[in-house]
């Protein structure tokens, strides 16, 4: 399906291989661009009834290639260490788990996709680290820590809004 949300979601393909160059500001535009198409692909898709299961699957696939894209460009050109990516895709690890969780316990069934609070708030300071490291700044220890804070935190709410979602299913 093709609506105006989903074309802002796809365009975060193209706009990751704008870290291929050196040029800052072709970098910091597409960066721009991905967070404000980040912002308004959801808000639109809300406001004039384009809500879909494809879009609810393509919105975090995008975000998810624009962010690993962008961590390897910055890993390959030693801006980021190993041990910081990981930190960074701590809420990434955390869904995964989630997944591997509801798979084991025939979840899925019931289980609907949607945004939650730790997934936000993790995106969110992860465009802020990366626009930090777009520009060369040095991010400081403890903001990876509150990636990890985050991811645990992230677990526990997926966990938590999967049981309310089946007891309201039951009910």
């Amino acid at each position: 399906m093709l609506t105006l949300p989903n074309i802002l979601t796809l365009l975060r393909f193209p706009l990751a291989f704008c870290f291929l160059s050196d040029s800052l500001s072709l970098r910091v535009t597409a960066l721009i661009l991905a967070m404000l198409s980040d912002c308004l692909d959801g808000y639109i898709a809300r406001k004039f009834g384009f809500t879909s299961q494809i879009g609810a699957m393509l919105d975090p696939i995008a975000d998810k290639f624009f962010t690993f894209f962008l961590l390897v460009v910055f890993f390959t050109e030693s801006r980021i260490s190993l041990g910081e990516v990981a930190a960074l895709l701590s809420r990434d690890f955390a869904v995964a788990v989630f997944a591997l969780y509801l798979g084991i316990t025939g979840g899925w069934a019931t289980y609907k996709l949607r945004p939650f609070w730790c997934g936000k708030l993790s995106t969110t300071l992860q465009f802020f680290v990366l626009i930090a490291l777009t520009i060369g700044a040095v991010i400081p220890s403890y903001v990876y820590g509150i990636f990890i804070v985050l991811g645990v935190l992230a677990l526990g709410e997926l966990k938590l809004i999967h049981k309310r979602s089946t007891k309201s299913s039951q009910e």
